[in-house]
């Protein structure tokens, strides 16, 4: 009966342990799962890189952040086409699903 008890306690713990692992791993609506902080991170580089390619931006002056694949862009520029630009660069990155532009002109 002791050995039974020792199986079922074990065997509980090992399920607890894989759930946990499992789920530890998942995204909520705050937060993100393993997959998508590296897809969100790619993502936030792959903005980066494109405003570093296009003159008419300047990308030091540009903050960029990405969550769950919605890019927000923040920072001061001197023009309105400027913002414009960066918005659209970042909108034609691959798996941005969303751009909220929220520079500001000088």
């Amino acid at each position: 009966m002791k050995s039974f008890l020792k199986i079922v306690l074990v065997s509980t713990l090992l399920v607890s342990a894989n759930v946990l692992a499992i789920t530890g791993c998942a995204s909520t609506s705050t937060r993100e799962s393993t997959g998508e902080f590296i897809d969100d991170a790619t993502i936030t580089t792959k903005v980066k890189a494109a405003f570093v390619k296009n003159d008419a931006v300047k990308a030091r002056e540009i903050t960029v952040e990405t969550f769950k694949g919605v890019v927000q862009l923040s920072g001061f520029v001197d023009t309105s086409a400027e913002k414009s630009t960066a918005a659209k660069l970042a909108g034609a990155v691959t798996g941005v699903r969303n751009v909220k532009n929220s520079i500001i002109v000088k």
